[in-house]
């Protein structure tokens, strides 16, 4: 059996799906087709089911959830790990000033979801792929722009300048955890593989852990020269006990998430349950 699958070329991906993709564990027959592309991609392809098996944004899930579940293992959550505002020029007043422009790394991302939450007024947006945000400041391009990925490591080595932890401000409102992406698997796929799929996404994941020399240089390939010491910040930051098992916590908080979303009516209520 062949499956559709997805996931980024960023390192906290490459990581986890390393062994699965690459012959590393057993995959009980089940072959890839894979797919690697930018999240914002990736979640384009979920949202038109394009695909059996993906990494996407939390705030996509939330528009998909009655096709698509969850699995239990691979999913990108944790405290200090969210998204941030910044700036090229300090702007003591962009809480009071709606008119800047801001980068956001996708309509459908989580990092969108955030900002939308913390700045509703802010409605001048500009859709750029992540990478692009920093370069788009230093070009005065855009006011403001909202980064995740390995940017977090790199803005102000480059003179920029923070305006808020997105995340934090999320962990200090809930005391949850910050859901930014999930792996999601198609409904309309047998129940018995749906099991299967969580099970290899979660004996790769620790075959990761367990054989870290063994998988970087799956990482390394698609890295875009990124330093090595970002890199491995990359992933420690976005791979943790989170990944290996969502867990009772995980859960919650990916469910506070969702419920927060029909809240603000940004999402439809769903009876469906939401994991495997």
């Amino acid at each position: 059996m062949k499956l559709s699958l997805g996931f980024s070329t960023c390192p906290n991906d490459t990581f986890i799906f390393d062994a699965m993709v690459n012959g590393k564990i057993d995959t009980y027959g089940i072959e890839f087709e894979v797919i690697m592309t930018d999240v914002e991609e990736l979640n384009h392809l979920v949202i038109n089911q394009k695909i059996d098996i993906s990494k996407l944004s939390f705030h996509t899930f939330g528009y998909v959830m009655d096709k698509y579940k969850l699995l239990n293992a691979g999913s990108a959550l944790g405290f200090g790990c969210g998204p941030l505002l910044i700036s090229n020029d300090i702007l003591p007043d962009f809480n009071e000033n709606p008119n800047y422009s801001i980068g956001i790394p996708g309509k459908n991302t989580t990092a969108n979801f955030l900002f939308n939450i913390f700045y509703p007024n802010h409605t001048n947006k500009k859709i750029l792929v992540f990478h692009e945000i920093e370069n788009q400041l230093l070009e005065n391009s855009i006011d403001a722009g909202v980064i995740i990925h390995e940017n977090r490591f790199t803005y102000q080595s480059k003179g920029l300048h923070k305006i808020a932890d997105l995340g934090e401000k999320w962990e200090t409102s809930t005391s949850f955890p910050i859901p930014l992406g999930g792996i999601a698997i198609n409904r309309q796929l047998d129940i018995e593989i749906q099991q299967k799929i969580d099970l290899i996404m979660k004996n790769s994941v620790s075959y990761a852990f367990e054989n870290q020399d063994n998988v970087m240089g799956f990482v390394e390939k698609y890295a875009q020269e990124m330093d090595k010491h970002i890199m491995k910040q990359h992933i420690d930051l976005y791979v943790n006990d989170f990944t290996k098992e969502l867990g009772e916590k995980g859960r919650a908080a990916i469910n506070y998430f969702i419920d927060k979303g029909i809240a603000l009516n940004i999402f439809e209520k769903t009876e469906k349950d939401l994991f495997v």
